[in-house]
């Protein structure tokens, strides 16, 4: 156990928590980053999206995040956190050591749901994607598959026949479309098959989509929609507000949590899942740590 008291810790180096470092670092505050390493954004290959860079790996956004918060002074351990405790201070595990802070940022973020499909991790981030915000732009004017198990699913399809691209598949794993869906998509010339992907054909480049039961689908790009589940094990011991679905944390305008002092970034709160939005919930965050730290 150490007998140092952070002014902040933060969970996770993606770029709301990197944001919130750097502010804090500049705050010439006392600051420990944990990361585990990973994470969607480090796995993100091209980001198009995010201010003043044209395109750019998420892998150098977090390296270059990480070499930013550092010369700020700011502390950075790898390390997979696994409990956070709350009682005169927050007491922060991972592996086997133990950290005391007045204040913590969580900054973990979510997996995605991937489907078991063979080839998948091939394409994954160059044709295949799992974002319509992100990657949406991407399938412009390409031949694409929508792959997904749910009436959202149907949703997201009409949107992208709207903003990006006119041939379109729709393969749902069961039949859940209402008859007056499946009248909608024929209006709009989407082919509706029902079955389960097995494999993606292709070399260099995306050639087709392989069903179980051997029919192939040709296409050049894939939306996979099957949700996310959060990285939030470690907050298991603490009691939360939760939206309605019990799903996502419910924060405050300065995106701390129903438990004082402990703030959530990214796309564990309600807002939207964007990396340029989470740096920016980062900035607030740290900011409003500052002015807390001052008033004590």
């Amino acid at each position: 156990m150490t007998e140092q008291i952070y002014d902040c810790i933060i969970i996770g180096a993606g770029p709301g928590g990197l944001q919130a470092a750097i502010y804090l670092g500049r705050y010439n505050r006392n600051a420990l980053l944990i990361d585990r390493g990973g994470g969607r954004t480090q796995h993100a290959k091209c980001i198009e999206n995010f201010l003043t860079q044209k395109a750019i790996s998420g892998k150098e956004i977090i390296e270059a995040g990480i070499e930013q918060a550092k010369s700020f002074n700011v502390k950075v351990e790898h390390g997979l956190v696994t409990k956070v405790l709350k009682n005169e201070f927050f007491e922060v595990y991972a592996g086997d050591k133990q950290y005391l802070s007045k204040f913590v940022i969580v900054s973990s973020g979510v997996y995605d749901n991937l489907p078991s499909i063979e080839n998948l991790h091939k394409f994954l981030g160059t044709s295949l994607f799992t974002c319509v915000d992100c990657d949406g732009y991407k399938t412009t004017n390409k031949k694409l598959v929508i792959i997904g198990n749910s009436i959202k699913t149907v949703h997201l399809t009409f949107a992208m026949r709207e903003m990006f691209t006119k041939d379109i598949t729709l393969v749902l794993y069961t039949d859940k479309a209402p008859e007056e869906y499946k009248e909608e998509l024929a209006d709009e010339n989407i082919p509706l098959i029902i079955g389960r992907p097995e494999r993606i054909i292709g070399n260099e480049k995306m050639e087709a989509l392989e069903l179980q039961d051997g029919r192939r689908i040709e296409c050049e790009v894939i939306m996979s929609h099957f949700g996310y589940k959060l990285n939030d094990g470690f907050l298991s011991d603490l009691n939360f507000k939760r939206d309605n679905k019990g799903f996502k944390y419910i924060t405050a305008h300065n995106y701390e949590s129903s438990l004082s002092g402990l703030y959530i970034v990214g796309p564990l709160n309600q807002g939207n899942d964007q990396a340029v939005i989470a740096a920016g919930e980062g900035a607030v965050a740290a900011i409003d740590i500052k002015k807390r730290l001052l008033e004590r």
